[in-house]
């Protein structure tokens, strides 16, 4: 704007807009925020570990807010990416989320191994049918390698979710 200032785009009113929740600071995270602000997405970080919050908060990520809970206000705006499945936390920072209405919930990883969080879930005595709501693997598969290439590949695929769209390269 050029005389005064115009609100960011998460400052604005919640009705309609776009949250991403990357959860576990890690370098795939950082690059999804940085790039979900890049196409509109309010941008957070979830980090349950406060010192490694503290860290990552006093460094920045332009345009994302770090938490170290479960925001309270998730609702069915918000695409919530878990981007490493090797952490402790991870069932139980899943089974908090769950109980939110987000509109889609994934964690990263490869599809040739196992995904740790069914059983994770399924311990905590979380019924199949909400276990289910968890997508893995996530993003396009492009052959994604590094975590900028990772990061484009998981903003893609859920743009081409919320649009309705199969990703790729099919008409």
């Amino acid at each position: 704007m050029a005389h005064g200032s115009a609100p960011a785009p998460w400052e604005a009113s919640r009705a309609g807009e776009r949250v991403l929740v990357a959860v576990f600071a890690s370098p795939v995270a950082e690059h999804l925020l940085r790039y979900g602000a890049d196409i509109g997405f309010r941008g957070v970080l979830l980090e349950p570990d406060p010192e490694r919050a503290e860290r990552v908060a006093a460094d920045g990520i332009p345009g994302a807010e770090v938490v170290t809970k479960v925001p309270a206000w998730l609702d069915g705006t918000a695409d919530v990416v878990l981007t490493d499945h090797d952490r402790p936390e991870l069932g139980a920072v899943l089974y908090e989320l769950i109980a939110f209405p987000c509109r889609w919930i994934g964690v990263m990883g490869s599809p040739r191994h196992t995904a740790p969080h069914v059983s994770a879930l399924a311990a905590l005595g979380v019924p199949p049918g909400e276990i289910a709501r968890v997508h893995r693997p996530i993003g396009l598969n492009i052959g994604s390698k590094t975590p900028p290439e990772i990061a484009i590949s998981t903003l893609a695929g859920l743009l081409a979710d919320r649009n309705d769209r199969p990703g790729g390269f099919a008409f």
